[in-house]
């Protein structure tokens, strides 16, 4: 490919060739064949490009908004010739990054590292780095791809919430459902042993009256799970509201994590996680949409996830509620062990709607919302 100065070149060189021959004067055919000779001779240079062998890294591949993603690039002259400077560019988001490489020596390599431009969040998919390089003079560059993709998450930021502590069994002898993972110490009912079992949980009095190896089951106690919705409606938003309530329903999945509650998100357009880490993974992606129902879709939402035998406490975080939604909520409060509302409205506005028996929090920025939260939580 040409560079400026090589298309600077190549344009004199027909021009010389070309003026030289119309006036008839040898000397500026002799200086366009030169620059032309020039160019063959640039070329001839590029098809002998040196061996190199590229390694990149990118730590980490996942980050919270805000903090920042680094590559470091290995290059390695494998072949007999030393290699000229390089340029690798990096493509991430839209956004170029070019980073030079100095000459290397046959058997030589050299290590560079460069911050990547993953500010907001998102899930950014990285292409293999472009490994270019050029003749002494600059005329032609050269370049080819390296490696393969990396995808780099890019979290919500995250706010420290205080945890509600809501009513139902956390302790070892909490009640117990026969779904509930196994590896606890809440004993749930007897069971015949299979290999791999634990032989100091035979139950001998059991084993001994039935004529076969009984053994305790043993579970993690029911523990009330958090179910956090995140309206992705595009109604109740405007301006750059959606991304807060990302932030702060990625608080929430934090915050249950953190306290070791079984935590569920959900999404008005049908998106679900069962985790912290899986659940972070969806909010870096989410977006609104105008198709959206919003909670609208509440019912449909938390029909599955309410049971006799399972306390649930409940999360919506959305824009600014109106009368409709804040009706749907009062209606659900009696199916859940407690109801919290996030709203993020604009600065300056109304107050908005506060269900009755629900726990709402209305503010501007996340910043906000966390403030306000704890200060109501802790108080």
């Amino acid at each position: 490919m040409l560079t400026r100065s090589g298309a600077a070149m190549t344009a004199a060189a027909a021009g010389l060739i070309a003026l030289g021959a119309w006036t008839d004067y040898p000397e500026l055919v002799t200086l366009g064949l030169a620059a032309a000779g020039t160019l063959l001779v640039a070329a001839a240079w590029l098809v002998a490009s040196p061996r190199l062998t590229v390694v990149r890294e990118v730590r980490p591949r996942r980050v919270f908004e805000g903090d920042a993603a680094q590559a470091t690039l290995t290059v390695t002259n494998v072949g007999r010739r030393g290699s000229p400077p390089l340029r690798i560019t990096e493509t991430v988001g839209g956004h170029r990054t070019t980073v030079a490489v100095p000459a290397l020596t046959a058997g030589h390599g050299c290590t560079v590292s460069y911050p990547l431009p993953v500010a907001s969040r998102g899930r950014y998919v990285i292409p293999p780095v472009q490994l270019g390089h050029s003749d002494p003079l600059r005329l032609l560059h050269r370049g080819r791809a390296c490696g393969g993709e990396l995808v780099v998450h890019v979290y919500p930021r995250v706010h420290l919430l205080a945890t509600i502590a809501t009513g139902g069994p956390q302790d070892a002898e909490g009640q117990t459902v026969s779904s509930a993972p196994l590896g606890g110490v809440a004993f749930h009912s007897l069971r015949e042993y299979v290999p791999g079992d634990d032989w100091r949980r035979i139950h001998w009095g059991a084993t001994a009256r039935t004529g076969t190896v009984m053994t305790r089951h043993v579970v993690v106690p029911d523990e009330p799970r958090q179910l956090v919705v995140l309206d992705t409606g595009a109604t109740p938003y405007s301006g750059r509201l959606f991304e807060d309530a990302v932030r702060v329903a990625a608080s929430f999945c934090v915050a249950a994590e953190r306290s070791g509650l079984p935590l569920r998100l959900r999404t008005t357009g049908g998106a679900e996680r069962d985790s912290s880490g899986t659940a972070l993974e969806l909010l870096s992606t989410v977006a609104c949409g105008a198709a959206d129902r919003g909670l609208a879709a509440l019912s449909d939402l938390v029909r599955d996830v309410v049971s006799d035998t399972e306390g649930v406490a409940l999360t919506v975080v959305t824009g600014r509620v109106g009368t409709d939604a804040a009706q749907l909520l009062m209606q659900l409060r009696h199916r859940f062990l407690t109801v919290n509302l996030a709203q993020l409205v604009p600065p300056d506005s109304a107050l908005p709607a506060r269900p009755r028996g629900v726990l709402a929090v209305a503010a501007p920025t996340s910043e906000q919302f966390a403030a306000n939260w704890n200060r109501l939580v802790l108080r």
